[in-house]
């Protein structure tokens, strides 16, 4: 690895400067099944601002696979909004119908509906649900 890495984005890994309080590392922070684990990584204690964002990178890739969490620097959304319950998936009880969203491989969103008026309601939310699935698995194999 190149110095180079201080210029790159990470996924989960935040740089924080604040000097007034003296404060200079990064912060990590892994997302899974509800629950977040996180972890300061001071360029003090860590030997410098390099060094520091080795170890928050260590510290992030060895906890993710202790938790079981897939190691992908693409954003995976893990909490629905909706009263569905199924991420990309929503009611539209105006339009009687299932909406469905997703974000391809270069980042472009896509959208979609099920009508439930010509599905009916259970099986328009399965086929919506499918196409959510789909389009998903498209963007992670995507690179």
């Amino acid at each position: 690895m190149s110095k180079k890495i201080l210029l790159e984005k990470h996924k989960d890994v935040a740089r924080i400067d604040q000097t007034e309080k003296r404060t200079h590392g990064w912060y990590v922070r892994v997302r899974f099944l509800g629950k977040t684990h996180s972890k300061f990584f001071s360029d003090g204690k860590c030997g410098g601002r390099y060094s520091s964002l080795l170890a928050a990178l260590a510290w992030r890739d060895a906890t993710e696979k202790k938790l079981g969490k897939v190691r992908t620097d693409k954003h995976i959304v893990t909490v629905s909004n909706t009263t569905t319950g199924v991420v990309g998936v929503r009611l539209n009880d105006k339009l009687n119908r299932y909406e469905v969203s997703w974000v391809n491989g270069v980042g472009k969103q896509g959208k979609t509906s099920v009508s439930i008026n010509r599905h009916g309601k259970d099986i328009a939310f399965s086929k919506a649900c499918e196409i959510r699935r789909k389009k998903e698995a498209e963007r992670l194999q995507s690179s």
